[in-house]
């Protein structure tokens, strides 16, 4: 369910995207009545836009949901929003998808500064918070996986701007979607198999000590 809920924001930006064209003509009049939004359903080169109009309205639908199901609003979800607002905002207003291009990058640095500046405030950094009680590693461990997790976004970051202004457009949409994804998934199970062999064969000598 999560998710779902998680993704479904980027889902709805592929496909107005890839399928601008087959629209119904009600659903691109309902988005000209927003703010700095003009878009013909004759003009291709306007898909983009009615994509940013989406995922806008999707990201603040994903709070909403998210509120109601679980009870409470996700940080990561707020910030994704507040990154999409403004940014999207200057797509639709200055008719330049460069904005919200950035908008990938700017939000992956953002959180990878979070995970970084974590490991210097408090006793425990972000990832240990998130993962603590799913898996018992010794607090080094905490501390590499918790670094990787940062320069892993400051990466996406990167990359995201190269595929940006090296191949067109439509290679990036796919790059939001599947290229994204795809290193998320691949980094995580990395990770996850990290974490298991030190938990296996490290354990945190601390975490030992409490429990005796």
């Amino acid at each position: 369910m999560k998710f779902l809920i998680d993704f479904f924001p980027v889902v709805l930006f592929f496909i107005g995207y890839k399928f601008f064209g087959d629209m119904p003509p009600q659903w691109i009049e309902m988005a000209n009545q927003l703010p700095f939004v003009s878009i013909s359903p004759d003009e291709p080169k306007d898909a983009i836009y009615f994509a940013t109009v989406l995922i806008i309205l999707a990201t603040i639908v994903q709070n909403i949901v998210h509120r109601v199901v679980f009870k409470k609003l996700e940080k990561m979800h707020l910030i994704s929003l507040g990154i999409l607002i403004a940014f999207g905002t200057l797509t639709l207003a200055f008719k330049d998808p460069l904005f919200i291009k950035w908008k990938v990058s700017i939000f992956n640095w953002v959180f990878a500064l979070v995970i970084i500046g974590s490991q210097f405030i408090g006793s425990k950094s972000l990832i240990e918070r998130m993962m603590f009680n799913a898996i018992d590693v010794p607090k080094k461990i905490w501390k590499r996986v918790n670094l990787s997790w940062g320069v892993f976004f400051a990466l996406v970051g990167f990359v995201n701007i190269y595929v940006a202004y090296n191949f067109s457009e439509d290679i990036w949409v796919d790059f939001k979607m599947f290229g994204v994804l795809g290193m998320t998934f691949v980094f995580m199970i990395a990770q996850g198999v990290y974490l298991a062999k030190h938990a296996e064969n490290e354990p945190d000598e601390e975490a030992s000590k409490d429990k005796i």
